[in-house]
């Protein structure tokens, strides 16, 4: 493989310096407190599951599913919220109220809970996805705390992209237990559903995938029409994250134009006082006292 360097050197490349600026990996989220960084992949795992996501025990009217909503779940501290990249709730309409598409799920309005939870590590999120960081005083408490003891989610599936490790959680008297493994998936039998790693493509991009199957293990299939309405997503997607990236170019130009107007300020500053400096010494030489 040809390293980087002697790549830029053979190509003239006019950024000598590219192997050493900041990667997707470096940059922070535009959000300081929020560690997580959005990704293609935070996006299209959890469409995969919205779109395969079918309860053969429930009502489908009644099955409701989201990806990256703020969740909130706490009506003493209204603005607390969590973001799971994917959550399913059973017990109410797709549409809030019947009516409008959701802004938030807002738990003491619903008056349901979800029913399982995704998260999808990130290097930034991983201890907290996993249960290994407690809360502060004063802070909001931690995914874990607020799935397993606030809302007692019964279900908290996590997966790796970066190690394709599956791991899943069950509620059992108030904590959560570690999930077995069925011929290699998890069994939601409320949902008569199970969760398996299924490799193939999904738009265009081929790894193993996050799948919904059955409980015998048959794989839950995306019709044709849903994988023309996830390709139209994917494309909004993409434009969001050009445009996203054309006003970051913007706001670090205006950034540095700010610097170097900055800088061209004080540098003027600085003659101005020495030209005072010098006025004042002339006047002294001819025997007036500048200050008086």
């Amino acid at each position: 493989m040809t390293s980087s360097t002697s790549y830029l050197t053979q190509n003239n490349s006019p950024f000598p310096d590219r192997e050493n600026l900041p990667t997707m990996y470096d940059l922070p989220s535009e959000n300081p407190e929020e560690p997580g960084l959005p990704d293609e992949f935070h996006f299209l795992q959890p469409l995969l599951l919205l779109l395969a996501f079918i309860p053969v025990n429930c009502q489908p009217e009644l099955v409701y599913s989201a990806l990256d909503l703020n969740l909130y779940y706490d009506v003493n501290h209204r603005l607390w919220y969590k973001r799971p990249d994917w959550f399913g709730v059973i017990g109410v309409p797709r549409l809030y109220q019947g009516k409008d598409l959701r802004l938030s799920y807002v738990t003491w309005q619903e008056k349901v809970n979800p029913f399982i939870v995704v998260e999808l590590l990130s290097p930034g999120t991983e201890e907290e996805d996993l249960g290994e960081v407690e809360s502060k005083s004063e802070k909001p408490p931690t995914k874990w705390e607020v799935y397993e003891q606030i809302l007692q989610i019964p279900y908290y599936i996590i997966f790796s992209r970066y190690t394709n490790e599956l791991q899943g959680f069950c509620l059992v008297d108030g904590k959560y237990e570690p999930m077995n493994f069925t011929s290699g998936r998890l069994l939601i039998p409320n949902l008569g559903l199970s969760l398996g790693l299924w490799f193939g493509t999904f738009l265009g991009v081929e790894r193993l995938w996050l799948r919904w199957f059955t409980l015998e293990g048959e794989l839950i299939s995306i019709s044709d029409e849903q994988i023309i309405l996830a390709r139209e997503e994917n494309i909004h997607l993409r434009q969001q994250i050009q445009e996203a990236e054309q006003k970051l170019l913007e706001a670090q130009q205006e950034a540095k134009q700010a610097k170097q107007q900055a800088q061209q300020s004080q540098q003027e500053a600085e003659q101005a006082k020495r030209q005072a400096e010098q006025f004042a010494e002339r006047l002294r030489q001819l025997g007036i006292n500048p200050y008086e």
